[in-house]
């Protein structure tokens, strides 16, 4: 598969890119961020840019993709709604609908998290538009998932750019074969989210919404 990864400098894009590198069923990865990853690999080239809203000058390099792993996002503390919507329902539907014009046959893998509303009209508003940004996926003539990972273990060395997250992640890093008996199917890890992704991109599943069980299941048979 030749990917693309939007996000790759976040906690669970790193994940992706590190497991897309051990992946022999990925041969090539494309990765869009505003800032360089961090990672040389012979596999892995990177399209530095600032505008994520128009992608006009990018077809010659998003043409010819299988799969999206698209794990961009911002989190909504201290946001408008107005801003959280523009950075996470306009800005990923503005990247799906330029690979689905060049990629038809395209895989798109959304991370949006557990607690995502399908409705849009329930009272948390991150998950109001994180459920609208789905549905709208869902609608896209190409192939749409959405993976809903609950709380995410961080490994293989992969941290949180947010100081207070990797604090907590750092704290409850011991705690976590305890968390994943007393609470399976609300804990996953990064490695686990990647490789269901990748498992999904590759060979489809029966289900368009994942929830964390659907997550961990995948990942152990990747």
């Amino acid at each position: 598969m030749n990917v693309v990864v939007f996000g790759a400098t976040g906690m669970v894009g790193a994940g992706v890119v590190m497991e897309c590198l051990e992946d022999p069923r990925v041969r090539s990865i494309l990765v869009l961020g505003r800032t360089p990853c961090g990672v040389v690999h012979p596999k892995l080239r990177e399209f530095i840019r600032s505008d994520f809203f128009d992608y006009s000058d990018a077809k010659a390099d998003l043409t010819g993709r299988d799969a999206c792993f698209f794990c961009l996002g911002v989190s909504a503390a201290g946001m408008t709604e107005a801003a959280y919507y523009h950075l996470t329902y306009e800005l990923t539907l503005s990247a799906a609908t330029a690979l689905a014009d060049l990629n038809p046959d395209l895989t798109f893998c959304y991370v949006s998290g557990e607690g995502t509303d399908s409705t849009e009209r329930g009272r948390f508003m991150w998950a109001r538009v994180k459920g609208k940004t789905e549905n709208h996926l869902l609608r896209i003539p190409f192939h749409a998932y959405m993976f809903r990972p609950g709380f995410i273990q961080p490994l293989k060395g992969v941290r949180s750019k947010t100081k207070w997250y990797q604090a907590v992640y750092t704290v409850l890093r011991p705690l976590y074969p305890l968390l994943r008996r007393l609470l399976p199917r609300h804990v996953t890890t990064t490695e686990n989210v990647a490789r269901a992704m990748i498992r999904v991109a590759a060979s489809g599943y029966s289900k368009r919404v994942l929830e964390n069980p659907d997550i961990n299941v995948l990942a152990a048979t990747a």
